[in-house]
């Protein structure tokens, strides 16, 4: 149902890709909702949900703000606002961090990144990145943040993405593992992709 609606679609841009990610959390429930309590993520985990549509590719993605930057706390230094701001650029360029094979030939359509806290407090814009993203930093006022990430991709070749390298954890080294769901054509799937093997195989899943 959820691909149908999306297939209705006339063109795909960024709510779309948030369709996307919410039609995943239908089939395979993960703890990326805006419901549930950031106090309740795992350090050292991230989330990514992958929906592949043809030649759209939806990803959204979720990581507690220690992973990122190494601390949850208030940033009120200059260096600590530093990090958040360099996590915010980094988390706005998805193929730097999740790279798809080259014979896919995909591209970025739009990226958004945040920071939210449990109150999800005000949130600020900065329009000062490379293109297509659109970052949002979010003030932190509590003990537990997060950063989320939406991405809307196209792709020439979208079976051509068989595997996918996480050079996430090379970005951020208190990353630890990333539970991916994906949701395609072929059904819904569920990985763990680990530091130690960042490469996730995606054979028979799209």
């Amino acid at each position: 149902m959820c691909l149908a609606t999306l297939q209705s679609a006339n063109r795909w841009h960024l709510s779309h890709a948030l369709a996307a990610a919410i039609c995943i959390g239908a089939v395979v429930p993960v703890n990326s909702s805006e419901k549930r309590a950031l106090a309740s993520h795992e350090h050292g985990v991230s989330q990514l949900n992958i929906a592949f549509l043809g030649n759209q590719v939806a990803m959204q993605f979720a990581a507690p703000g220690a992973d990122i930057v190494g601390f949850e706390y208030v940033a009120e230094s200059t260096e600590d606002r530093a990090k958040i701001a360099t996590a915010l650029d980094l988390l706005a360029k998805p193929l730097d961090l999740f790279v798809l094979p080259d014979a896919a030939d995909c591209r970025v359509v739009e990226a958004k990144a945040s920071l939210l806290d449990e109150q999800s407090a005000h949130q600020h814009h900065n329009h000062g990145h490379q293109a297509p993203g659109l970052i949002e930093q979010a003030k932190t006022s509590s003990s537990h943040s997060e950063f989320r990430a939406e991405y809307s991709l196209s792709c020439t070749a979208p079976d051509a993405i068989d595997t996918i390298a996480f050079a996430f954890f090379d970005r951020f080294e208190n990353a630890r593992q990333v539970e991916v769901q994906t949701i395609s054509d072929s059904g819904a799937y569920g990985f763990e992709v680990e530091r130690d093997a960042p490469t996730l195989s995606l054979s028979g899943a799209i």
